[in-house]
């Protein structure tokens, strides 16, 4: 487990440090790891916590979209999580396709295309107003990819601003 945590710390750091290089957004570095484990966001609408890593184990709750969790372990396409840092926070396990363990995350400073695919040239699929922040999903070059509500955009680094 402390292999998967390290892993994504280390990727986390690359891609902050990369996307240092460019004017016109802030990047936030992962956050790392605190005292009870890394910290994930949740990129679908609804995200179902189960008491066992299982999609027939009992529904404990839900989590939305943007909302932070703390993933204390990993199993077999599952992460153990807690929703909160208190004694007595909810616990269970959500699936990891739909969570980012301890992204980076864009901050805009004005208004900032995203597209639907790595080109200047497709089609808009948002316009960011300043301040808005984003996790990003991965450091392609002169490229982001950032979550959008469940779905993904393109940033491309020279024109964001």
């Amino acid at each position: 487990m402390k292999k998967f945590f390290s892993l994504m710390i280390l990727t986390a750091l690359i891609l902050a440090l990369g996307s240092l290089a460019f004017a016109g957004a802030d990047i936030l570095p992962p956050r790392g790891e605190g005292q009870i484990g890394l910290s994930a966001e949740v990129l679908c609408e609804k995200l179902t916590l189960r008491e066992e890593p299982s999609t027939s184990s009992k529904i404990v709750g839900t989590v939305e979209y943007g909302h932070i969790i703390i993933v204390t372990d990993e199993k077999d396409g599952w992460a153990r999580c807690v929703l909160g840092d208190a004694e007595d926070s909810p616990w269970g396990w959500v699936n990891a396709d739909y969570i980012i363990v301890d992204p980076a995350r864009y901050v805009t400073d004005g208004k900032t295309p995203v597209y639907a695919w790595n080109d200047t040239k497709a089609p808009k699929v948002a316009l960011l107003d300043k301040g808005e922040t984003l996790p990003i999903l991965k450091d392609d070059g002169e490229w982001l990819v950032v979550s959008l509500r469940g779905a993904s955009g393109w940033i491309h680094k020279t024109s964001a601003n």
